[in-house]
């Protein structure tokens, strides 16, 4: 597995974009809507930035209302999103994902509970 992203929440995907650009020397490399839920993906050598800007009520309406703006999740690339869930069940961690599902840019995605994983809500990803 491999660094993938970092998801970060905020009210203002745009203005966090254009700090960042700034800051890191990034740039918008895709845009999506989920639902409830504006995503801008910022480009770096190894990764991406997730942002995620809630549109309407839903899962990160909620966790800025409960955490504020901040760190969401850390994403990890497998080439095999089932095995990766197998293991994770066999080491007795638990899935909010029990069988991967459709994110971004048509990729595979898996959550882990963060109850399981040392407070950190951790995403895989299949491209």
């Amino acid at each position: 597995m491999r660094f993938d992203h970092a998801g970060v929440a905020t009210d203002d995907a745009e203005g966090l974009a254009f700090l960042y650009e700034d800051l890191f020397g990034c740039s918008i490399a895709h845009e999506e809507r989920f639902g409830e839920l504006k995503v801008l993906f910022l480009e770096l050598e190894n990764g991406y930035f997730e942002l995620l800007e809630p549109q309407d009520d839903g899962t990160i309406a909620s966790y800025l209302d409960e955490h504020g703006p901040g760190l969401h999740h850390i994403a990890l690339e497998t080439t095999d999103i089932n095995a990766a869930l197998e293991t994770a069940t066999d080491l007795g961690v638990e899935c909010i994902d029990e069988a991967p599902r459709q994110g971004a840019w048509g990729h595979q995605v898996a959550f882990l509970h963060p109850k399981s994983t040392g407070g950190v809500l951790i995403e895989y990803v299949e491209h």
